[in-house]
């Protein structure tokens, strides 16, 4: 398992240089509107997924044809195109939101770390 701070440091590393990682967080803390939005919005996100987690578990990723990396892009394509096609209409949703898209694909995203992080559980 990989240390998972050193790991979000470490893909911090690849981005930005250390003057730039540091603006980044000064910047948030003088925005606390858009800081504690933030915050709100990926603790809703964590729950979300913690939740359907349990529901599906780790294998409809681990296991999904192609690999996991291939199983996530194939379910944030899906979600992209739904997006767009929503957009690009006009239309309203039957089904679940735009929004409820888009969460789905943040938590694609956060699933799609932990696979790259080795962090998801293979089992």
């Amino acid at each position: 398992m990989v240390d998972s701070e050193s790991s979000k440091e470490s893909g911090l590393r690849n981005y930005y240089s250390e003057g730039e990682r540091q603006s980044l967080r000064v910047d948030v803390e003088h925005i606390p509107s858009f800081s504690t939005t933030v915050r709100d919005i990926t603790v809703e996100l964590g729950t979300l997924l913690i939740k359907k987690h349990s529901d599906y578990g780790s294998k409809n990723i681990s296991q999904s044809p192609g690999g996991a990396l291939n199983g996530l892009r194939v379910r944030m394509w899906d979600k992209l195109a739904r997006i767009n096609n929503l957009v690009d209409k006009q239309r309203e949703p039957h089904y679940e939101s735009l929004e409820d898209s888009f969460v789905d694909m943040a938590n694609y995203a956060i699933i799609g770390l932990m696979v790259l992080r080795k962090q998801w559980d293979n089992e």
